[in-house]
């Protein structure tokens, strides 16, 4: 390896690391990880057109429940019978991925339908048991394992912990509501919303008793739920427009969208403001139903968990 290329992975495992994630594994394992994210920070480009790209690398599960596990039909090949710069012509990292082993095995993964979404990534590193790197379309670059989500932010990685430390967290006390629920909840937040830079609030009450005073700005939604995937993209797109609070109920239904929160006077006194006004409302309501579980997520990205007036869980940097 020509010296500086050598130096700049070393200088990208640093980063790496300071941003929360230590490259673990065989050398051949950091080796090959750490060229494919090089790869994705610095694509070819073709006629003013930068290409995506997708690497899984190093999966380790069975390949019988590939497609059970990620409800994808997959379709799988060799991929050694051409050179590597050739190979990736052909994996957009959207519906077909290049499949690296450190043992030098490669294969090509086609699916049947694009999964490319953060939300299709950590599904796919999950039941694969990998590493995933990918550049999309969009120009994001993406790093998923078992160590969450880390984006390339044009400057700094940002890093997502995996869901599950969040709820571990949020949804230790089954008298805020159902684990499940919360779980999914959070996983929307950070994969559908914070992953797109999409400001929302949302709000999972526990209980059928009547909540703080707010103000409905807006008829009431259709009955879409937080845990049912096909519920998911019209819930993101309306959120997209509105401003105010989206409230779930005990079951994870929306039940209002838009509301402005209104906080008790003992709320504005007690509660110190927290960054802008979305989070101040987040943590202000979040005293007025101490059972409520209150999401704040900001139009950068991450993402912070409210109860009781305090935060519970946050992936801000600062």
């Amino acid at each position: 390896m020509p010296d500086p290329e050598a130096r700049r992975r070393r200088r990208l495992a640093e980063e790496l690391e300071e941003a929360g994630l230590v490259v673990e594994g065989t050398e051949a394992f950091r080796s090959l990880l750490l060229e494919e994210i090089d790869h994705a920070l610095r694509p070819a480009v073709h006629e003013r057109r930068v290409v995506s790209s997708g690497t899984i690398l190093d999966p380790r599960s069975d390949p019988g429940t590939w497609e059970m596990g990620t409800r994808l039909l997959v379709t799988r090949g060799p991929a050694d019978t051409q050179p590597l710069p050739a190979a990736r012509l052909f994996a957009d990292g959207l519906s077909s991925w290049l499949l690296r082993r450190s043992d030098g095995v490669n294969e090509w993964m086609v699916f049947d339908r694009p999964a490319g979404s953060e939300r299709d990534l950590v599904i796919l590193a999950t039941v694969l048991d990998a590493t995933i790197v990918q550049r999309h379309p969009s120009g994001a670059v993406r790093l998923v394992g078992s160590f969450g989500v880390l984006r390339w932010e044009g400057f700094a990685w940002h890093h997502e912990p995996p869901a599950r430390r969040w709820t571990d967290a949020v949804a230790a006390d089954s008298v805020h509501g159902d684990a499940r629920i919360i779980e999914h909840i959070l996983k929307f937040a950070i994969h559908d919303l914070g992953s797109m830079r999409i400001g929302a609030l949302l709000i999972y009450r526990p209980d059928g008793h009547p909540g703080p005073s707010v103000e409905e700005r807006l008829p009431a939604p259709p009955p879409l739920r937080i845990d049912a995937a096909t519920h998911l993209a019209p819930l993101r797109h309306a959120l997209t427009q509105v401003d105010g609070a989206a409230v779930f109920d005990a079951g994870g239904v929306l039940r209002q969208l838009g509301v402005r929160l209104v906080p008790s006077d003992v709320a504005e006194q007690t509660v110190e403001a927290l960054r802008g006004t979305r989070h101040t409302a987040a943590r202000r309501y979040s005293y007025d139903d101490p059972l409520a579980t209150v999401i704040a997520v900001s139009d950068d990205g991450p993402v912070t968990v409210f109860r009781n007036g305090a935060v519970l869980a946050n992936s801000h940097t600062d």
